[in-house]
């Protein structure tokens, strides 16, 4: 099923985030996990790629346990940043074996030591070298507060144009802790002619060390309430991840209240705070 075609309920989707398990662990060792996020009934599940395609298979059998076997609509990450043309065609030629048919394509992150291929050089031509080779469905991702790489948030729309240009059906966003970064961020898009769905991706904080690597990759800002609770409850792991969850749960009733087109949570894998925030607002999509 075309996840684009869910938006058209005007209603706001909830969906997931699940990565593979590192190399050293087998594959099964996520599935107990599985288990429970689908037992949430998201719309969708989205499944990461390993840093240089490392995990590639796994995402393509997790996409397809999730699809095939839990009956939730799946869409499997794929980077194009160590990956030549050959390499993304045999990974779409394996998930259309396994029924999946949307594809989030990412530039993916540069990996150190790792010199990167040269086929792809950017999101948008991954995306439209994907739509080229028919029947898929393909998502792209955008950062609220401006990808770290790019000039400035001008230049980052520019390039978040040419991805919905190339193809790109409906965008995923970068996490965020202040909601009026990302509503600003919309205006920004609908001025600037995208119009596709975007989903606000919101990522429960249970640790500090967590948070502190993940703003150190995506260039995040925290605003002074979700500092202060980081500071107040680092050393009590309980408080911080409930005030954790309490954060994230009012960042998406004010979403869900201002309409947004979808929230993808960032599970880290972790069933019971994704549960927590469902039952905190279940009701409310």
């Amino acid at each position: 099923m075309n996840i684009v075609e869910m938006y058209k309920e005007n209603k706001t989707l909830l969906s997931f985030e699940v990565f593979p398990p590192k190399k050293t662990s087998p594959i099964e060792s996520v599935y107990g996990v599985l288990e429970e996020l689908t037992a949430l009934k998201p719309a969708y599940v989205s499944v990461t790629y390993g840093a240089g395609g490392t995990a590639a298979d796994n995402t393509c059998a997790i996409a397809a346990k999730i699809k095939n076997t839990y009956n939730i609509e799946a869409i499997a990450h794929i980077t194009c940043v160590n990956s030549t043309k050959r390499q993304v065609e045999d990974a779409l030629d394996n998930f259309k074996a396994n029924s999946i048919d949307n594809v989030l394509a990412l530039r993916g992150d540069i990996v150190p030591d790792l010199p990167p291929q040269t086929d792809f050089r950017h999101a948008d031509e991954l995306t439209a070298f994907i739509k080229s080779k028919g029947g898929f469905h393909v998502a792209g991702a955008c950062y609220p507060e401006v990808h770290p790489e790019a000039e400035d948030e001008i230049t980052d729309i520019i390039n978040l144009k040419k991805k919905v240009d190339a193809g790109a059906e409906f965008l995923i966003s970068q996490l965020f802790f202040d909601n009026q970064c990302f509503y600003d961020f919309l205006k920004r898009c609908r001025l600037a002619g995208i119009n596709v769905p975007i989903e606000a991706g919101i990522m429960p904080v249970v640790n500090k060390n967590q948070i502190q690597r993940m703003v150190s990759l995506c260039g995040a800002s925290l605003p002074a309430k979700f500092s202060r609770i980081m500071n107040r409850y680092e050393n009590n792991p309980e408080a911080l991840r409930d005030a954790g969850i309490a954060y994230a749960v009012d960042q998406c009733v004010d979403l869900i209240a201002n309409g947004v087109s979808g929230i993808h949570l960032y599970t880290m894998n972790n069933p019971y705070v994704a549960r927590r925030i469902c039952e905190a607002i279940g009701k409310l999509l």
